[in-house]
């Protein structure tokens, strides 16, 4: 993949994680907000296609994709494992909206969204 399309992805990603924290803004009530809940939903499935489009080798599907990623030494097992269960958390928003349980999605907003960090961080020792 060429410098430029991964450093556009790269912003993009960074983007995505800028616009969850600022609608989410720390409150919990936020997700009660059906747009500010289609946003930050949105945005972290959006990351998520994002890191699964970086792929070297062919993997099978996207969870594949980090596997790929840690048998070139290009992420830890602790982020491929964590960036697979984010492609689980992506085919639920996209596939079977209604049964989002909004406590996952604020699980994901404290405690994940440095997980994308973690591999923009990773990719751009690439570029």
């Amino acid at each position: 993949m060429a410098k430029d399309v991964l450093f556009n992805k790269i912003q993009t990603i960074e983007r995505c994680i800028s616009r969850i924290s600022e609608v989410y803004d720390d409150n919990p009530d936020n997700l009660k907000d059906y747009t500010k809940q289609d946003s930050i939903i949105l945005n972290i499935q959006r990351a998520c296609e994002i890191v699964s489009e970086k792929k070297l080798g062919i993997p099978q599907n996207s969870r594949d994709a980090f596997e790929v990623l840690y048998a070139n030494n290009l992420i830890n097992e602790s982020l491929m494992s964590d960036l697979k269960s984010m492609v689980g958390f992506r085919n639920i928003a996209v596939h079977d909206y209604q049964s989002i349980n909004l406590s996952i999605v604020e699980m994901i907003i404290k405690n994940h969204l440095d997980d994308f960090k973690k591999f923009t961080y990773e990719v751009n020792k690439l570029v």
